[in-house]
């Protein structure tokens, strides 16, 4: 029986440009895909706790959530059905370090996310944080 993932996507902001993050190759699933900060919640951990941990862990930054949640969709994680939680989230803080889950960054705008070949829905997702920022 197939298990029901919860994630997060975070869509990080800085200077009105988005962070689009390269799945590193070696990455069990999805490797090579560009997408935003993203990653499990964990067991009895909150989805906004999620958020901050994961955009910590993969980017070092410190993050302000805008507005929660700006979005949510089904996806699949191999065979394994998953719920995407998506927040849109300024930089306040910490310094640049790219972890070893992508092997390639870019700041870029909306169309230039969807010009990577980013999946339609995180796009789509991607245009919904964005609206909502300041």
């Amino acid at each position: 029986m197939a298990k029901q993932i919860v994630a997060v996507a975070v869509v990080v902001v800085e200077a009105g440009k988005l962070l689009a993050l390269r799945r590193s190759k070696k990455k069990d699933a999805g490797a090579g895909l560009w997408e935003v900060v993203s990653g499990r919640v964990r067991e009895h951990e909150e989805p906004l706790v999620a958020a901050v941990r994961e955009t910590r862990e993969e980017t070092g930054f410190e993050i302000e959530i805008v507005k929660r949640p700006v979005d949510c969709y089904a996806a699949k994680r191999g065979d394994d059905p998953m719920i995407v939680i998506v927040y849109a989230a300024l930089v306040i803080g910490g310094q640049f370090q790219r972890s070893h889950e992508h092997d390639d960054h870019r700041w870029v705008d909306v169309a230039g996310f969807e010009a990577l070949g980013a999946p339609t829905r995180l796009v789509d997702a991607v245009r919904h944080a964005t609206a909502v920022l300041p």
